[in-house]
């Protein structure tokens, strides 16, 4: 075992504490759309003040800069509207923060890498836990300015984050970059500019727990009646008393509509969001609440019915169930999905992988899966690929983050718990002792299965291989058991081996004659090969 780094431990991920539904805002009416666009032009002219504010104050931001700048949107909104703004200008700061931190990473670790191969002989061939040197001396000048274009890179990035200072662009910056290849995505200068306001809008309201359905600001009834409160400036547009405008669209949501209905009877906080699709020209209203959090079972309880492996690819999840033993049971299970086209093509291909997933694993009574605690975070980088292109979009098209979380999720949903593994030489042990054994002529065993099952045995605290060698003939009896073999309180341990003679189905030979002669036992070693008896498995020898 020289040379393999040390394994993690496997863990039971806890569960999601968000939820999140949508529907339609059908049947709107002009009037209707003309208030949403002019709350959203007005509210989201004040979120970009206060996001301004923010990264302006960096790292001197306090709780007295935080009031002041609330009181001042509450002169042109309300108290309610100033707080959700506020928040959510928070939120935004803090994702640029984390974003600048995961960045000042992945450079550093392509620093690394070049100063590496740098520092080797060219041409010196590499090995697979270690990139080797460069081909020539042409490339060797070129990565070496590269290195320098990295450091200065850094460099900048780093006096950025211990200054406070973040980017942030509201509405996106890939949108923001897109106005430059409108012709390479397909959009006039009209249809960017739609797009583009409608991202910047602000349309949204925290709940409060204790008020009237949850919500002031945006308030829908358990009729589906949708009323906004408007800010004080577009007081003039109400069409209700206390300056509230009632959409004539109603929502229902098909998805947890029981669990949304028993939060707004009971007065609980919901969060609402409205934005526009522009693409599809429809409006939407999306709630969203906090719930307790899952509560995860311990890891000898998820293990208690077996366990379900699942090897990650790039086009299919590969899973093969196991029972408690890690005994591969039936044959190994395929879900593609088609990672190509819009984000939206994609993420409804992951659901539905996701979702036949969970229903065999339902079907199956497993109370958990086992899947790889996947980061391709370094990995990505050209610095230690080099040309290998193809690997690196390979890699890439996984999706690691938004896989996990929504297979927590839906897990969740039904009762089965995610154990997660270090995906430490799944792969390569798998194949090594897995997929010749089991591979079959009416079964095709790839190695993505043959991963599957070392996934599911190391969720399940057992070894990848099947079992270790036994020990020398000759040192039997002072070399010990195999060091993987069922624990003493397995039944069936230390039952009776089948008998030495074949016999015909239903039993033996109507005559009760053998069909052949039996061998010598191997318990008794020094019994020439032309015995013709058998120790019986329970007598002792003397």
């Amino acid at each position: 075992m020289g040379g393999l780094r040390k394994l993690a431990v496997s863990f039971v991920v806890p569960g999601p504490c968000g939820v999140a539904v949508r529907d339609r805002l059908k049947h709107l009416t002009a009037q209707d759309e003309r208030v949403l666009r002019a709350v959203g032009e007005h509210q989201g002219a004040l979120a970009s003040r206060d996001l301004k504010a923010r990264c302006a104050d960096g790292l001197e931001h306090s709780a007295d800069t935080w009031a002041a700048r609330k009181r001042d949107l509450t002169k042109e909104s309300s108290s309610r509207i100033a707080g959700a703004i506020t928040k959510a200008t928070h939120d935004q700061w803090a994702l640029a923060r984390r974003c600048q931190a995961a960045h000042i990473q992945k450079l550093a670790a392509g620093i690394n890498m070049l100063r590496h191969r740098l520092s080797l002989p060219i041409g010196e061939k590499g090995t697979k836990r270690a990139a080797g040197g460069y081909r020539s001396k042409s490339e060797w000048f070129r990565k070496s300015r590269r290195l320098a274009m990295l450091e200065d890179r850094h460099a900048t990035v780093v006096a950025e984050w211990q200054a406070g200072r973040v980017r942030v662009v509201r509405g996106g910056r890939r949108l923001l970059n897109t106005r430059h290849h409108l012709a390479q995505a397909g959009l006039t200068e009209g249809q960017w500019r739609q797009r583009w306001e409608a991202e910047r809008w602000f349309i949204g309201a925290d709940g409060e727990s204790g008020k009237r359905f949850g919500n002031e600001t945006i308030r829908v009834t358990p009729d589906g009646e949708v009323s906004i409160r408007l800010p004080a400036p577009l007081a003039h547009l109400a069409n209700a008393p206390h300056g509230r405008y009632v959409l004539t669209s109603t929502v229902a949501f098909a998805h947890r509509g029981t669990e949304w209905a028993d939060r707004i009877t009971a007065n609980r906080a919901v969060a609402y969001r409205i934005h526009l699709d522009t693409q599809r020209g429809r409006w939407y209203l999306t709630a969203s609440w906090q719930r307790p959090v899952v509560q995860t079972i311990p890891l000898e309880a998820a293990r208690a019915r077996g366990m379900i492996g699942v090897d990650t690819n790039a086009d299919h999840f590969a899973a093969y169930r196991l029972d408690r033993h890690g005994n591969p049971i039936g044959d190994p299970r395929r879900f593609p999905y088609d990672l190509s086209g819009s984000a939206g093509h994609r993420d409804a291909q992951i659901r539905h992988a996701l979702t036949r997933l969970i229903n065999w694993a339902v079907r199956a009574g497993v109370a958990a899966i086992g899947i790889e605690d996947l980061d391709f975070t370094t990995e990505k980088t050209r610095e230690k690929h080099g040309r290998r292109k193809r690997f690196r979009q390979l890699i890439s098209g996984i999706p690691t983050g938004k896989l996990k979380a929504r297979l927590v999720s839906m897990a969740a949903e039904h009762g089965l718990s995610i154990v997660a593994v270090d995906p430490a030489y799944t792969s390569q042990w798998g194949a090594q002792h897995w997929q010749k054994p089991l591979a079959t002529p009416h079964r095709t065993m790839s190695r993505h299965d043959a991963a599957g099952i070392a996934i599911g045995r190391r969720a399940l605290g057992h070894p990848v291989r099947r079992r270790t060698a036994p020990p020398p003939h000759d040192r039997r009896d002072r070399a010990g058991h195999r060091t993987a073999q069922a624990g003493p309180g397995t039944r069936g341990r230390e039952g009776t081996r089948p008998p030495t003679t074949d016999q015909p189905p239903g039993g033996p030979s109507p005559n009760g004659t053998r069909k052949r002669e039996p061998s010598a036992s191997n318990t008794v070693r020094d019994a020439p090969s032309t015995q013709q008896w058998v120790q019986h498995s329970l007598t002792h020898t003397g």
